[in-house]
């Protein structure tokens, strides 16, 4: 059975969508991907770090990660290992139902976009493998933007493209970094509850 999310008691003028973990249960697979890429280089990430890090842009977290242990970990080869390893996984992809309700319920009466720490084509890839990629004319991917969340780039930016205010702008996340960005962009925001790590084949 799918639980409805509440969402604020006011109209918006926008929807902005974080997607892993947000609009794709997509959280169990970059796990597996990223502690596949990270392992040659001896670098591993905890459930807790992951979740910790959870929207930023991939190559500041590898430096992140370099600096947490030691490591000298080259950001640009482990962020292509790691989101190839992830494309590798994407069949196995599937929509958060409840995310999806909202999708369907207000496509075509208000705008969408997603702001994600991913890259764009990572982030384009994803919405094509579930089929909701034609409802988002407007994506900002994380190698996109200068300042990733919790900077509230991002969500100011899409909603510059939307031409919508920020404080028009709901925004939906899964990730305390990227309410953090949602925040500080002036927008309010409801959460997606964290689902256990899956490991499809």
């Amino acid at each position: 059975m799918t639980t409805s999310l509440v969402l604020p008691n006011r109209s918006f003028k926008a929807f902005l969508f974080d997607c892993d973990g947000t609009i794709v249960d997509s959280m169990g697979l970059h796990f597996r991907a990223w502690n596949e890429a990270l392992k040659p280089w001896g670098g591993v990430f905890s459930e807790e770090a992951f979740y910790e890090l959870a929207g930023i842009p991939l190559k500041r977290t590898v430096e992140i990660l370099n600096e947490r242990q030691g490591l000298a970990m080259p950001p640009a080869t482990i962020e292509a290992k790691k989101e190839q390893l992830y494309f590798d996984l994407m069949h196995t992809l599937e929509v958060i139902p409840e995310v999806e309700a909202v999708i369907h319920k207000f496509a075509g009466r208000i705008p969408f976009a997603v702001v994600s720490g991913s890259p764009y084509d990572s982030v384009v890839k994803s919405l094509t493998q579930v089929n909701l990629i034609h409802h988002f004319p407007v994506i900002v991917g994380g190698d996109q933007v200068l300042h990733g969340k919790p900077a509230p780039e991002g969500f100011l930016r899409a909603a510059e493209k939307l031409g919508v205010a920020p404080s028009d702008c709901l925004v939906f996340e899964d990730a305390d970094l990227g309410i953090q960005a949602a925040e500080a962009a002036g927008m309010e925001w409801v959460k997606i509850e964290r689902r256990a790590l899956q490991f499809n084949r």
